[in-house]
């Protein structure tokens, strides 16, 4: 069986200001071009279809346009979970009903155990859909107190999952979600902290033959190659300027062979380092169409640069100065490491301190949690 595992699609995404719609549209061709010449048995989008809750009609039309030509036009099965982006009511409306045409979209608790088997060649493929649920779903799904993290939600999952493993098939996991010792990059959304650690450790999937992961933008393997994420098709972030975008083909024979097809952006998204006067007269840098930011190693004043460089670099969504960003840099970097691992209460706690100048009073802290639970939940109903 031939699968090809996708992810993070991010549709309708603004980058700098800029809606991505077009060159979405080009990278879904692309897409298509490979899904045409590799002919694969299954495809899998493992979350984050779009990039907000309600995404705009273009990105609406994008997926509807490929959902129909794949499931009416290639007949091709696709296996979808919603993302902590997508909304799991808009993204699951009429999934039942896509089933006839082969389109399993899983979006709720329930869409988890019921997992899709396929026959090819003999051979059993079950498809376990694991969509982008919070601890607390878990927690009142199952009625059980102690669920606090990702890790316990995603333990419990499993655990109920194995209860239904059939011994003669082959098991693929789809997940959405934060494996302990990815590589992050600044345009993933950080998962909630409610409770604990974002971070889920990838022992929990030994019981799977392979696991395709979406979240992290960068297509990288957690441990061992049958633990995948497939990256985004796309940058959509400057830390992602040095990723190779590309699909995953997953090959199942009496092993799992991968290998990766590379996705081309008509338009790239990269940074240009570089001396004001040297990148006017494009000797150290070629005109170029790509979506740029630029780093000045000039010291002293220079002119309206913006609009001078875009005689030659139209699509410049940053421009900055080399030594600026390096001092900031070297400023922010403690700070930034310190919040990325605070909890969503204690991100409130030091802005109350910051705006108060005194701690949050102890008998304030279980109504703010409880505030966040509301708030999250809410969110993640929209």
């Amino acid at each position: 069986m031939k699968i090809l595992h996708t992810a993070d699609w991010h549709l309708g995404k603004i980058v700098h200001g800029l809606h991505m719609t077009n060159d979405q549209a080009e990278m879904m061709q692309q897409l298509l071009a490979i899904i045409k010449e590799q002919k694969p048995d299954i495809i899998i989008i493992a979350g984050d279809l779009y990039d907000r809750a309600v995404p705009p009609r273009e990105a609406v039309e994008l997926l509807n346009d490929f959902f129909t030509t794949i499931t009416t036009e290639l007949h091709i099965p696709i296996m979808a979970i919603s993302g902590n982006h997508d909304s799991p009511d808009r993204l699951g409306f009429g999934a039942s009903l896509f089933h006839a045409n082969q389109l399993y979209l899983a979006t709720t608790m329930a869409d988890i155990f019921q997992p899709v088997t396929f026959t090819q060649d003999g051979q059993d493929v079950t498809f376990h859909l694991v969509p982008y649920v919070e601890p607390e779903q878990v927690k009142h799904y199952f009625q059980e107190s102690d669920i606090q993290t990702h890790q316990q939600a995603m333990e419990r999952i499993i655990q109920e999952i194995k209860k239904q493993m059939n011994p003669e098939s082959k098991h693929v996991l789809v997940a959405h979600a934060f494996i302990a010792g990815g590589m992050e990059s600044e345009s993933e959304e950080r998962l909630t902290m409610i409770g604990g650690s974002p971070y889920i450790d990838v022992s929990l999937f030994d019981a799977f033959d392979y696991v395709a992961l979406g979240h992290l933008h960068q297509p990288q393997k957690i441990k061992r190659d049958t633990v995948r994420y497939s990256g985004s098709p796309m940058k959509y972030s400057f830390s992602e300027a040095n990723h190779q975008k590309s699909v995953t083909i997953v090959e199942s024979t009496d092993t799992i062979e991968l290998s990766t097809i590379p996705i081309k952006p008509v338009r790239d998204l990269r940074i240009v380092e570089g001396y004001f006067e040297e990148l006017l007269t494009g000797n150290s840098e070629p005109p170029s169409e790509d979506y740029l930011q630029i780093r000045l190693l000039d010291d002293g004043a220079i002119i309206d640069p913006v609009t001078k460089l875009r005689r030659l670099f139209p699509n410049i969504l940053r421009l900055e100065r080399k030594q600026y960003f390096i001092h900031q840099s070297l400023k922010e970097i403690e700070s930034i490491k310190e919040k990325q691992q605070m909890t969503h209460e204690q991100l409130f706690a030091a802005f109350y301190k910051e705006m108060k100048g005194e701690d949050l009073p102890k008998e304030r802290e279980p109504y703010v949690k409880e505030a966040i639970d509301q708030v999250m939940q809410a969110e993640r109903e929209k």
